[in-house]
């Protein structure tokens, strides 16, 4: 009987796809609501077969040496998976997953709340009328920036980005966007989307989206210098990963007005923010829940339990990050 350990209380859904293999008996989950210590995760993962892991372990020589020999699976919770040493597993023989796809839809529309919420200034709305300090409408009252009929510009023109892009029609938006690899001439007709150089994106964008994943090369893509080179009334929103943006780089943009706006769903050092960033009522800033609904958690944790069930069964894996891995 095999033993699969989680990091993290999952929907019972995505729970019952191990249960109804390998038998309650063989899960193993780490029932409290936080972080797992790390010191309980290089004990509790000791001798597991599979292991289900969030986006908010680390996974060094040091964990998967704790591991030991039996693990074949690291299933990552998450579409990225930059909190992996995929080299690593790869050496030992573990396959590693993760869960692209099933949560597209539902960021890039958290992408589009913060488009919204931070160009019409929502939450600093909000705290404005909450905190009692309403008492009249008035014409110049929180003025922000239209969104409809502007330049949206996209960093990163994967899934969700082409999904965000996307959204841009219904607000009669013109989109340009930068990415590693260009895509496809008939997806750049189908977005009504037109690659420019990364200056560009920076100097004519009105929103600039984030979607791009983290690597050593998109580390602070998004600094003094780019901020520098965009436009004083622009927005910035990213939902990618934290590290994309220098934090102390963009609340100085935010509070000398180089910028207008941002919208930020991740940071540099989760959970903990920047406390310049905390002190900019023009960011609008959220716990990183870009894929916080019922139905796409619940996905994402079965998509998981999926790729487990399949390696620890000898099946194909749906989402395989090194399939050098699967041998026959």
């Amino acid at each position: 009987m095999p033993r699969i350990f989680i990091t993290r209380a999952i929907p019972n859904r995505a729970l019952k796809v191990l249960t109804d293999v390998f038998g309650s008996g063989s899960v193993d989950v780490y029932e409290e609501d936080r972080i797992i210590p790390r010191e309980v995760l290089l004990e509790r993962v000791k001798g597991a077969d599979a292991v289900l892991t969030m986006l908010t372990e680390y996974w060094d020589e040091e964990v998967f040496e704790s591991a030991g020999s039996t693990l074949k699976i690291l299933a990552n919770c998450a579409v990225g998976y930059n909190n992996i040493k995929v080299d690593a597993a790869t050496a030992r023989g573990v396959a590693v997953s993760n869960t692209p796809d099933v949560l597209t839809e539902s960021t890039a529309d958290l992408a589009w709340a913060l488009i919204l919420g931070a160009c019409r200034r929502v939450g600093e709305a909000e705290r404005y009328l909450r905190a009692g300090k309403w008492d009249s409408w008035s014409p110049n009252f929180m003025l922000g920036n239209d969104v409809h009929g502007g330049t949206l510009g996209i960093f990163g023109m994967g899934r969700i980005g082409r999904a965000t892009a996307r959204r841009a029609a219904g607000f009669n938006m013109r989109v340009i966007y930068h990415s590693r690899t260009r895509i496809e001439a008939d997806v750049e007709t189908e977005l009504n989307a037109r690659y420019v150089p990364f200056l560009d994106l920076l100097a004519e964008s009105d929103v600039i989206s984030i979607h791009c994943p983290f690597t050593s090369e998109t580390r602070h893509a998004f600094g003094a210098d780019q901020f520098r080179a965009m436009k004083s009334t622009a927005t910035l929103v990213n939902i990618s990963r934290g590290p994309v943006v220098d934090e102390a780089a963009l609340a100085q943009a935010l509070l000398s007005g180089e910028i207008a706006f941002a919208g930020l769903d991740v940071f540099e050092k989760e959970p903990k923010i920047h406390s310049d960033l905390l002190t900019c009522e023009n960011a609008m800033l959220l716990p990183h829940i870009g894929s916080a609904t019922l139905e796409t958690r619940t996905q994402m944790a079965e998509l998981a339990a999926r790729n487990i069930v399949a390696r620890l069964t000898d099946a194909p894996l749906p989402t395989c990050v090194n399939p050098e891995t699967i041998t026959d």
